[in-house]
């Protein structure tokens, strides 16, 4: 036997489980062998009873006895790695502190490397040798180098600690079993020993679930701080486009003030200037006269005098000054007339500005939707690429689903949304009457019910060509600047939001605020019969163009 077992490799006395030389081995309906601990205890851990090896599944947990070959040539094998591995130490290592030391030693004590459990005491290498090959010691059990085997003993009895009483939940010896524990559940210490390691790897398994679980918390927390940073990203961004424009209207407003009143003060000025001109110039007049009034006045000779008289005592031709005066233009109330102008400009952009900022914001939720042909009634046409519905007015026969609209020119997307945001929008140029929003899965398609909130409908409709009417409980009429054309549509889930928009006016025409949602929306559209022509332009799911 022992020739036999020296011929095989140690591969073949190991367990694939825990890797380690077989203790009581058994063998598998399939032919592959495991330690009993090590299957038994991966069979209960998980749900599907297989081979670990070939994964051979077994419907019932087969009965599993220890292999007495196996187990033989297992012991001899582990026997001859032993001897082979003792024999083979060149060197014996001194005790360093922390290590435990050679009972047997005397003088200085060389580092044990095994303790027996029936001797109480542990071994170097050559103090060893006995229990590796006189027949009597090779029973016994050696475990790797452990300190204080006297806490192995107990300490009424003086007998080694071998059996596990579950009543009291402490390890006693024979002895205790009939006397302080004779009636108690009393099992050997290495089926207990079985059962808490099988305890510790399901309590690991536990603890390995809430590991992965509290990762996986913090990758969800992560991805939130990211949204969370892309939000405030974008909320500054629309910020300074918001202020900057506003900024650059007050510059405007600043700079038209300014120029107003420098444009009053330059007119002020030229005609002060015009004034003077005049003034300087019948000045310099006068100073001429009066030069030559005292030559005359001055002269010796009567003829002259007499006859230069009459044209200087003339009055030269002179305006009157009196009444001439300058009148400064009154600043009073140019910069509160300036500054009300001003808000009334503000007002408008931000007006302008905040809802074209909204609908960029919530164009960044587009989602592809199409339409559902099972759900449509048999009068609508819709197209192949499920992008476009009309109406027709030949009934066609389909079908008679569950999904289907029997009484109502409907058609629903194949799209359902049961939480989060989505965006969509939908061209209704050329059409005169038309219907769209969202739906909760479970309306009634069989009957007619008003669209409103009660019955499921959260939609806006064109009727009439030029009336608009919001649908909750009581159509509530909504007052439009302009006629849309393409509309878009907004839903937040968790925060109970419907909006619709008039894309291209950026201006939001309708929002359901404080819905509760309780299961999925589809979305809704109803092209409405033809009106002899008049309504025969399709309803167009559009791609989505951000707004710039």
């Amino acid at each position: 036997m022992a020739a036999a077992s020296c011929l095989l490799t140690e591969d073949q006395f190991l367990c694939s489980i825990c890797l380690d030389v077989f203790t009581d081995p058994v063998s598998t309906p399939c032919g592959h062998n495991f330690c009993k601990t090590c299957i038994t205890t991966h069979w209960k851990m998980n749900v599907k009873c297989q081979c670990p090896n070939c994964k051979k599944l077994f419907y019932t947990r087969p009965e599993l006895q220890v292999n007495t070959f196996i187990s033989e040539m297992a012991a001899q094998f582990r026997q001859s790695a032993q001897q082979k591995a003792s024999s083979s130490s060149s060197e014996q290592q001194v005790s360093k502190p922390g290590e435990v030391p050679c009972d047997i030693c005397t003088g200085t004590k060389l580092k044990a490397l095994k303790s027996c459990l029936v001797c109480l005491a542990s071994y170097c290498e050559t103090h060893l040798e006995p229990h590796l090959t006189k027949p009597g010691l090779k029973r016994h059990e050696l475990i790797d180098p452990v300190e204080n085997l006297e806490d192995r003993m107990c300490l009424k009895h003086d007998k080694l600690l071998e059996l596990f009483c579950k009543t009291d939940q402490m390890c006693v010896c024979m002895l205790c079993t009939v006397s302080d524990h004779k009636t108690h559940d009393v099992v050997p210490l290495r089926e207990e020993y079985e059962g808490k390691k099988a305890e510790l790897g399901k309590t690991e398994a536990e603890i390995q679930q809430m590991i992965q679980k509290r990762r996986l918390k913090i990758e969800e927390i992560k991805h939130s701080v990211e949204l969370s940073e892309e939000d405030a990203d974008r909320e500054i961004a629309d910020g300074v486009q918001v202020f900057t424009a506003l900024k650059e209207s007050v510059e405007r407003s600043q700079a038209e003030l300014m120029d107003t009143i420098k444009e009053k003060q330059r007119k002020t000025k030229k005609q002060a200037e015009g004034f003077i001109k005049e003034l300087e110039q019948e000045i310099s007049e006068l100073k001429k006269r009066s030069t030559e009034v005292k030559q005359l006045s001055h002269s010796k000779d009567h003829l002259h005098l007499l006859q230069s008289f009459t044209s200087l005592t003339a009055a030269p031709p002179t305006k009157d000054w009196t009444k001439a005066c300058i009148h400064p233009y009154s600043f009073e109330g140019t910069v509160r007339r300036a500054v009300n102008q001003l808000e009334k400009t503000l007002s408008k952009q931000i007006q302008k500005l905040l809802p074209q900022i909204k609908l960029k914001r919530v164009q960044q939720y587009a989602v592809d939707v199409t339409l559902d042909p099972d759900t449509a009634h048999p009068n609508l046409i819709l197209s192949g690429d499920g992008k476009q519905v009309k109406y027709g007015d030949v009934k066609k026969n389909l079908p008679d689903n569950p999904e289907r609209f029997d009484l109502c020119n409907f058609v629903l997307a194949e799209q359902g949304f049961s939480s989060g945001r989505f965006y969509y929008e939908v061209q209704v140029k050329g059409k005169t009457y038309w219907n769209l929003g969202v739906v909760r899965e479970s309306i009634n398609r069989k009957v007619y019910n008003k669209p409103n909130l009660q019955n499921g409908y959260w939609t806006i409709w064109l009727k009439n060509e030029n009336e608009y009417e919001a649908l909750p409980n009581l159509a509530v009429r909504l007052s439009l600047k302009s006629r849309p054309e393409k509309v878009g549509v907004f839903v937040d889930y968790e925060e109970g939001l419907v909006s619709f928009y008039d894309v291209d006016a950026a201006a939001l025409i309708y929002s359901f605020t404080g819905c509760r949602f309780t299961e999925k929306l589809y979305p809704y559209f109803g092209p409405c019969t033809n009106n002899d022509g008049k309504n025969s332009a399709p309803l167009i799911i559009s791609p989505v163009s951000h707004t710039e």
